[in-house]
């Protein structure tokens, strides 16, 4: 028998007792000078990383005014769309601004910890989305989240859950940081073979504007009525899978559209994150969001594989950083400053070898069906699986099934 079946068992006899978030945390109400942060304490949307638990440096930070302060042990939440469904367990003292929610615990009876996994879980965020108002940026309803219902075992149990999810998430990091090396080294090598020296007099490559070369276009400002089924609706939050959204939008309401996107379509978000593109590969129907451009290229000049490479570099990044409008919230490139940007342009031949090189490294960083994407996405899913059963104590023998199971698991591990 398992060490959480026994505490189960002793601790648990008459079941466990639920609470609303409102009975054990509240939203900090402590305040922070800006003058007192800076990029590695402030908090924003932007730099809220989605469903992990860590932060990025920030890319505009406050230079005045109060902020809402955080402490060690609050659990940060993005309150605006794209960003509703990024959360962050704070390990720092920093400020973060309104589209955050900063929940601090007043219970003894909760870890900090706990806490935050059961806010990871999908059913909270499903929860929380379905309270969401507002129009073109919906935000959570504060009031309708400190009304979720929160399992409250006894801080023993706590302490073994989190105990075991720890486990996953430190054996999903070490596989992280092995990807991140790798795709620091794809990045390397993508910077050298995009940056070129036109100022040498020489007549292969031309610096374009993205206007000479393309068309570009955004999606519909209108926030969709929603159906069952019909044509798929992505943003931004899709960029990464943009045939996996599970929105969709009336074939009626599609057809309204004027620019419908076609095969060799270049997507790259504009709204939250900038410059992050994704290419129709296949001849199917997309509704598209204002948050994403759509970038029609003349393929006489250049290859639609090439540009994404290209605007994702660093020297692509920085003709978008020069455009992008760092004190919007969120921040965002207009559809206009776009078609602005320089891009270094050599001969279809020249972008072919360089595009055939530059996919093969980005599939080993990113495929999900090869190596190490592969893999982090498996322990993800795993993860997520033992985390919403471990979770959920409508049924004390769904707990004894996950420990069960992850001791058989445990024994075929030590059998390889």
């Amino acid at each position: 028998m398992s060490r959480l079946e026994d505490l189960i068992k002793k601790y648990c006899h008459d079941g466990v007792e639920y609470k609303k978030l409102s009975d054990i945390a509240i939203y900090s109400k402590e305040r922070i000078n800006a003058a007192n942060i800076n990029e590695n304490t402030y908090v924003g949307v932007d730099n809220l990383l989605q469903n992990k638990q860590g932060k990025a440096s920030s890319n505009y930070v406050p230079i005045e005014g109060n902020l809402t302060k955080f402490n060690v042990g609050d659990i940060l939440i993005g309150n605006i769309r794209p960003y509703l469904k990024k959360i962050w367990l704070s390990d720092i003292v920093g400020g973060t601004n309104g589209d955050v929610l900063v929940i601090h615990i007043i219970s003894t009876n909760i870890l900090s910890k706990y806490l935050y996994y059961v806010l990871s879980s999908d059913n909270f965020f499903i929860y929380d989305m379905q309270n969401a108002k507002g129009a073109k940026m919906p935000r959570g309803n504060k009031d309708a989240i400190m009304k979720y219902i929160i399992p409250v075992p006894p801080l023993e149990i706590q302490s073994e859950i989190v105990k075991i999810l720890d486990n996953f998430t430190e054996l999903t990091a070490e596989l992280t940081a092995e990807l991140t090396a790798r795709q620091k080294q794809y990045e390397y090598y993508r910077d050298m073979l995009l940056s070129f020296d036109v100022r040498r007099g020489t007549n292969v490559v031309k610096l374009r504007t993205l206007n000479d070369i393309a068309e570009i276009y955004d999606g519909t400002h209108q926030t969709p009525q929603y159906t069952e089924y019909g044509v798929p609706f992505i943003s931004v939050e899709n960029i990464n899978n943009i045939y996996g959204s599970q929105k969709y939008i009336s074939e009626d309401a599609f057809n309204k559209y004027k620019i419908k996107p076609q095969i060799d379509d270049v997507f790259m978000t504009r709204i939250g994150t900038i410059g992050k593109c994704a290419i129709m590969t296949e001849n199917k129907n997309l509704a598209y969001y204002v948050s994403l451009a759509l970038i029609r290229v003349n393929k006489e000049i250049i290859l639609p594989r090439y540009l994404k490479h290209f605007i994702e570099s660093t020297t692509g990044s920085k003709e978008l950083y020069k455009r992008t409008l760092h004190h919007a919230v969120p921040i965002k490139i207009n559809k206009e400053d776009i078609g602005k940007i320089s891009v270094y342009v050599p001969p279809l031949d020249v972008q072919e070898r360089i595009v055939n090189v530059l996919d093969n490294f980005e599939a080993i960083c990113s495929d999900l069906k090869i190596g190490l994407p592969a893999e982090i996405d498996a322990r993800q899913k795993q993860y997520e699986y033992y985390r919403d059963l471990l979770l959920n104590f409508n049924s004390y023998s769904q707990i004894v099934n996950v420990e069960r199971e992850r001791e058989r698991e445990r024994e075929r591990e030590c059998r390889k």
